[in-house]
């Protein structure tokens, strides 16, 4: 997706992850006179025993990228909302495309003018990267059959030995999101990690699930749940958002069935776009998400690549100190449960 425009903004920018969000710290923001077709959601967070705060656009704000005026009109009221919220700096991450693809790789001329906006006006690339800055993304306006063939052949084997093996893949119910958490964490602790705690993820869940917008999946072998995925759709878009599993049965290969049914659920729903949440930021095997990675790459899907997160600093010096002594200052809040 070049503009981000042809489809509903990501989910992150919907009024449920701003209520969602509201009650883990952050406060939604007054988006002003932002010219765009929905209104922004712009999240901030008071820094403690400070004046100051952080503000963050998650995967937005959505506009058509390719409108240089409209870059530079929604650039400049955004450094405005800065400053006026006394914030240390403002970071967005639109889902701009920068290019597809690893090797070659096809380079987008509305992400390169979009980044050379952003270089011509202060704004700094960010290395605090909150989400992914690639993903992976299949196109289900195709067959079943057709995704089925333009799998690798391994994946396509996986799928089927699950099957044989006795793995079935169920809708699963709210009453079972505490189940998805223990899995969470298990796989967190498996896969090394770190994740929030159980609380935050179960109200995150809920507040989709009852907005219509989540869907849980759960895989089980004799009944045994041994794998689950959390999906969320907004219009035409499914995403991968959350995937969790246990140590049992992984020779069964219940992920792989697993992924089948959820992008299978999300083409029944409409959906034309299936979002696999997630691809290495550099395509290399020191990658923390190289392991990832080898998994989604076996369904073929288009690697897209984003322009990555962004940083206005109203307070230069402030944004320094802020870049080289947030992470010690917020360890010792979370020991004082100051920050979560």
């Amino acid at each position: 997706m070049e503009t981000g425009a042809t489809m509903k903004p990501h989910p992150l920018q919907s009024d449920v992850w701003g209520a969602f969000k509201s009650r883990w710290g952050w406060e939604p923001v007054a988006s002003g006179d932002l010219p765009v077709a929905s209104e922004p959601l712009i999240l901030k967070r008071k820094l403690p025993y400070s004046p100051f705060s952080i503000l963050y656009v998650p995967k937005g704000p959505v506009f058509a990228y390719e409108n240089g005026a409209l870059r530079r009109e929604i650039l400049g009221e955004l450094e405005r909302i800065a400053r006026a919220e006394n914030a240390i700096l403002i970071k967005i991450d639109p889902e701009a495309a920068a290019g597809w693809g690893v090797d070659p790789v096809k380079e987008s001329a509305v992400g390169a003018a979009f980044t050379a906006d952003l270089e011509a006006r202060g704004w700094q690339y960010s290395n605090e990267q909150i989400q992914f800055k690639n993903t992976v993304e299949m196109d289900l306006t195709l067959s079943e059959d057709d995704l089925l063939a333009a799998m690798k052949a391994k994946t396509r084997y996986n799928i089927r030995l699950a099957k044989r093996k006795g793995i079935v893949v169920c809708d699963g119910r709210p009453d079972e999101f505490p189940l998805m958490g223990e899995m969470y964490r298990a796989t967190a602790v498996r896969d090394n990690f770190g994740i929030r705690p159980s609380a935050y993820y179960l109200d995150a869940w809920s507040s989709f699930y009852e907005a219509g917008m989540g869907h849980l999946l759960i895989a089980k072998h004799e009944d045994e749940p041994i794998a689950a995925v959390f999906l969320v759709q907004n219009g035409e878009r499914s995403i991968y958002m959350y995937g969790a599993s246990t140590h049992k049965e992984r020779n069964r290969m219940p992920n792989y069935l697993l992924q089948w049914e959820a992008i299978r659920w999300s083409k029944a729903q409409g959906c034309t776009v299936y979002d696999f949440w997630g691809a290495p930021t550099e395509f290399v095997e020191s990658d923390q998400l190289w392991g990832v990675w080898r998994f989604k790459k076996g369904f073929q899907a288009r690697v897209v690549r984003h322009i990555g997160a962004w940083d206005y600093a109203p307070r230069p010096f402030l944004y320094k100190l802020y870049a080289h002594l947030l992470p010690k200052y917020i360890n010792i809040l979370r020991r004082l449960d100051k920050f979560s």
